[in-house]
């Protein structure tokens, strides 16, 4: 669920000078640092959506945002392309275009994108002979419709603030309070004092 998703990406995500020192924390999954990402990261993740989705754990809070929006079609088409774009084989072209079209654009689509009417004509035009960039038109369109509306939720969501400014990050343990006030002062002064 989305949820435990969250869960997980909070996990991976947090400083290993994390306030939680409880006797559970012995118990936990053991993350190496590798897997870990710094909180300058993913304050760089808000500075623009190719940062987020260029990085393979932003894409994943952000697959996981969408996902819990009903929403995830966006992103799975712009991935599609990207990876579209890397197809070595001409061979290989006709089927993956026609898979990705059927899959996102055609009227029947399972998971179709909002498109305009004129782009998706476009497209559709593009199929008859497929070439590396016959989608790119639809992918800067759905890139734009992103960026304009679900990015700017996803960096007022949970699924971003609790990763760049989770309780007590940063602080150190003389601190950190379990209270309710103290977390959310950390919190607020993370980048400027805790940082």
């Amino acid at each position: 669920s989305a949820k435990d998703m969250k869960y997980r990406l909070g996990f991976l995500l947090q400083k290993s000078d994390s306030c939680d020192y409880s006797s559970s924390q012995g118990k936990k999954e053991k993350v190496s640092s590798s897997q870990r990402v710094s909180q300058e990261e993913v304050r760089k993740w808000a500075d623009s959506l190719e940062n987020l989705i260029h990085h393979d754990r932003g894409l994943a809070a952000f697959r996981a945002f969408l996902k819990s929006e009903y929403s995830e079609e966006n992103i799975e088409f712009w991935v599609s392309c990207e990876d579209y774009k890397k197809t070595k084989s001409p061979a290989k072209l006709s089927p993956k275009a026609r898979k990705i079209y059927d899959e996102f654009i055609s009227v029947q689509a399972t998971k179709e994108v909002n498109l305009d009417s004129c782009t998706r004509e476009k497209t559709s035009h593009n199929m008859l002979e497929p070439t590396l960039s016959c989608f790119d038109e639809a992918q800067r369109k759905i890139f734009t419709l992103m960026e304009k509306d679900s990015y700017r939720r996803f960096l007022k969501s949970p699924y971003y603030l609790d990763l760049v400014s989770p309780p007590g990050a940063g602080c150190g343990p003389e601190n950190c309070k379990r209270s309710h006030t103290h977390t959310l002062d950390c919190n607020s002064n993370i980048i400027s004092q805790c940082a």
